[in-house]
């Protein structure tokens, strides 16, 4: 089974993956992974996320190199060795933030640009089994992930909320959402009750 955490940036995904790594009550062989990777890939996706005048064409495309790479290396074969797979951010997070970066640029000729990346997605992608979505307001993730690049900033994170509830919309069954504006110890405690939950 392949389970995603999705959410704003500030949302606490990464908390969360964090605390599921640490629970006992998963099982043993769980492989815990995220997106960017930590390859070479990643990195030059991390590179475009500093930099404020990457083209968002270009960047689309770095993690998409970066997910294939993550799904032939990690993803699959965990998953046919039947394995739990727990991803910090996966296809959801492209689809939801580059469907926002591109959505103003001047070069790319698209109606729906969050369409054109789940198109470009299709022929290799995985989807998830499951998704959780920390759902948190762009104002309050902002302010958590402190605003330290262009996609922290509040105008990018209400296109990209808007982004994923049309995710949702779309695949409501394969979402639980999780209310990420109260405190840590109750995100938490939801989040490894919902994957349990999916493991019954």
């Amino acid at each position: 089974m392949l389970v995603t955490l999705e959410g704003l940036d500030g949302s606490g995904k990464s908390s969360a993956a964090a605390h599921l790594a640490e629970s006992d009550a998963l099982p043993d062989d769980t492989v815990f992974t995220r997106e960017p990777t930590e390859s070479w890939y990643g990195d030059a996706v991390n590179r475009s996320i500093g930099d404020p005048d990457a083209d968002s064409v270009a960047e689309l495309f770095l993690y998409t190199a970066d997910h294939a790479d993550h799904l032939a290396r990690t993803i699959r074969p965990a998953l046919a060795e039947g394995r739990l797979v727990v991803s910090d951010r996966y296809s959801g997070s492209r689809y939801a933030y580059q469907g926002a970066t591109l959505a103003d640029h001047p070069n790319l000729d698209v109606a729906d640009p969050l369409d054109y990346v789940r198109e470009i997605h299709a022929p290799f992608t995985r989807d998830p089994d499951a998704t959780l979505y920390l759902d948190v307001d762009p104002e309050t993730g902002a302010r958590r992930a402190g605003s330290t690049n262009k996609m922290e900033q509040v105008e990018f994170l209400r296109a990209v909320r808007e982004n994923y509830e049309r995710l949702i919309d779309d695949d409501p069954e394969r979402f639980v959402r999780i209310d990420a504006t109260r405190s840590q110890d109750a995100v938490l405690s939801d989040v490894e009750s919902a994957v349990l939950e999916l493991l019954e």
